[in-house]
């Protein structure tokens, strides 16, 4: 299997599981910072590597007057100075072709959302800026079709690729996870990401937004670490039900370490077995 380096953050093979985790969207920047100096906190109690994420921009959102978050340039402009202020990687959502040189300056893992992962140019120009590339794999989209895009990414000359599971469509606005996609896709050689959080939302659910239950995060989370994960995705939140995207599958923040004091002790029975 191919490993993916993240600044100091060595990810797959038999390393230990890895922290994405942050608010869905940057709000607040105070705030957004306050979100990810918490987490930090919790995943340095634990010795759990973390990269932090945030959106500057929700493109893919159920009405046109949802709230998207600041913008490329302002967005990108907060996440540096988050990156600077914690000290650790950071991650945030690409939309098309023209935001990719700008972006590549600043975040250290571009992700492509589920909605675009079959998106061409914007895969391949991702892929040959040589940074790691996080693709979400299409609600849509059997796991083993994510060969198509690791193919892509390679075509740019790229190997620092990452896999992530997020819900498969299962009849009107619902999701479920098949938890065999998991080692089908670490199966194709590199690393695989479990997002927990948009794993039990219900999309379009609330009518002009996503709904979601945020309930069902830690038995999903768990679930996904006994079948081999390499990395987490979180959304956290220090008042979720306050959040202005997600707010309904989103973490409470004061919930995170009880959680993740489960991963790690079932990421240490499995590891050997990855």
């Amino acid at each position: 299997m191919h490993t993916v380096q993240i600044q100091n953050i060595t990810v797959g093979g038999q390393n230990p599981i890895v922290l994405i985790a942050g608010p869905c969207v940057i709000e607040d920047p105070e705030r957004t910072l306050a979100i990810g100096r918490s987490i930090k906190e919790i995943a340095g109690r634990l010795q759990i590597p973390y990269i932090f994420k945030a959106s500057y921009d929700k493109a893919n959102r159920s009405s046109y007057n949802s709230f998207r978050g600041p913008g490329l340039k302002e967005g990108l402009s907060i996440l540096a100075h988050i990156k600077k202020e914690l000290q650790v990687p950071v991650v945030s959502d690409i939309h098309c072709v023209t935001q990719i040189e700008a972006a590549a300056e600043v975040l250290d893992i571009l992700q492509i959302p589920a909605f675009l992962c079959r998106q061409t140019d914007l895969v391949y120009e991702a892929g040959r800026t040589g940074k790691a590339v996080n693709v979400k794999k299409g609600q849509f989209l059997a796991p083993l079709d994510m060969k198509n895009v690791i193919a892509k990414l390679e075509e740019a000359g790229n190997r620092n690729i990452l896999l992530t599971e997020r819900g498969a469509t299962f009849g009107y606005n619902n999701l479920v996870v098949d938890f065999r996609s998991l080692p089908i896709m670490r199966s194709l050689g590199y690393p695989v990401v479990f997002d927990a959080t948009h794993s039990v939302q219900l999309p379009g659910g609330a009518g002009t937004s996503s709904s979601g239950q945020r309930e069902f995060v830690p038995y999903l989370t768990r679930a996904a670490v006994a079948a081999g994960v390499d990395m987490l995705f979180m959304e956290v939140h220090d008042n979720p039900p306050e959040g202005k995207s997600d707010a309904a599958n989103m973490l409470y923040v004061d919930k995170l370490e009880a959680l993740l004091q489960d991963v790690i002790a079932i990421d240490d029975a499995v590891r050997k077995h990855k």
